[in-house]
């Protein structure tokens, strides 16, 4: 925790979400992506939407090469294998050396043994900046009591904000627990962001996307909370505009890309629903 992140206001801190939503237009930062095969396309365009530049490079031959090319690495373990997890570490320890942030999306732990252990691999072995997941995924992490069916979470032993206050300190990085309310910590301050819509459920791989924009504005800040806080921000709200124009499913994912590429500083002053505390 920062003296800087102390003395934020709200007003501040909806500032400093948006100065980074026009940073990332005016850089337009490369995000590399090792991530699910379901949702390749839709992350691809997410990102291409929030004036980001995604490439998606798997081959463990060419990871550590792209890596150190970009601005922040997403590691998503959704379609998992033990080859793509190998990959993966040779990504993240060459993001590493770089310097630049390693984002990890642990799809479906506390499913099945090999998800949760790859996920802790990864935690064990690349020094990652932020864990973004549902209650049931940080709580596997943690050893937290919690119940995943498939890749959803049914439950989680303790509440989300206690969860991603627990998960931040154990695990040694900024934890991001989305559902309703999302909720990020780093182990002293936390961010509640209550932009959403329930459409996001309808529609494969909008988490997976929440991750990738939590990557795309922690590429342009070491504050990986505020990161992690505006990326959850900006998609909640793209959501909030996009689900009255939609008819289904459909038509709110074609409207949710619109709504990221056409969001922009006053859309994030007048509309984010963020709010955080500090313990000290």
């Amino acid at each position: 925790m920062t003296k800087k992140f102390e003395e934020r206001d709200l007003g501040g801190l909806r500032k400093e979400i948006a100065r980074l939503v026009g940073e990332v237009r005016e850089s337009k930062p490369l995000v590399h992506h090792i991530t699910n095969w379901v949702v390749t396309n839709f992350t691809a365009n997410g990102t291409l939407a929030m004036g980001a530049l995604p490439v998606m490079a798997h081959a463990a031959e060419e990871v550590a090469d792209m890596a150190k090319l970009a601005s922040a690495l997403v590691l998503n373990i959704g379609t998992l294998t033990p080859s793509l997890i190998e990959a993966m570490l040779v990504a993240g320890k060459s993001a590493n050396e770089k310097g630049i942030p390693v984002i990890l999306d642990p799809v479906g732990a506390g499913a099945t043994k090999l998800r949760t252990e790859s996920a802790l691999r990864l935690l064990d072995q690349v020094q990652v900046a932020v864990v973004r997941g549902n209650a049931g995924e940080l709580a596997a992490l943690c050893g937290v009591e919690s119940e995943v069916r498939g890749v959803e979470s049914i439950s989680a032993g303790v509440g989300p904000a206690e969860l991603a206050r627990k998960a931040a300190g154990l695990l040694g990085v900024v934890a991001a627990v989305t559902g309703a309310v999302d909720w990020i910590s780093d182990g002293r301050s936390l961010i509640s962001v209550a932009n959403g819509h329930p459409m996001l459920s309808t529609v494969t791989g909008t988490g997976c996307l929440s991750t990738t924009a939590v990557a795309v504005y922690c590429s342009r800040t070491k504050d990986y909370l505020l990161g992690a806080a505006a990326g959850l921000t900006v998609l909640g709200l793209a959501a909030e505009i996009a689900a009255p124009a939609a008819n289904g499913p459909g038509t709110f994912q074609a409207h949710l890309l619109d709504a990221l590429y056409h969001m922009d500083a006053e859309k994030i002053k007048t509309g984010a629903k963020v709010q955080y505390e500090t313990t000290r």
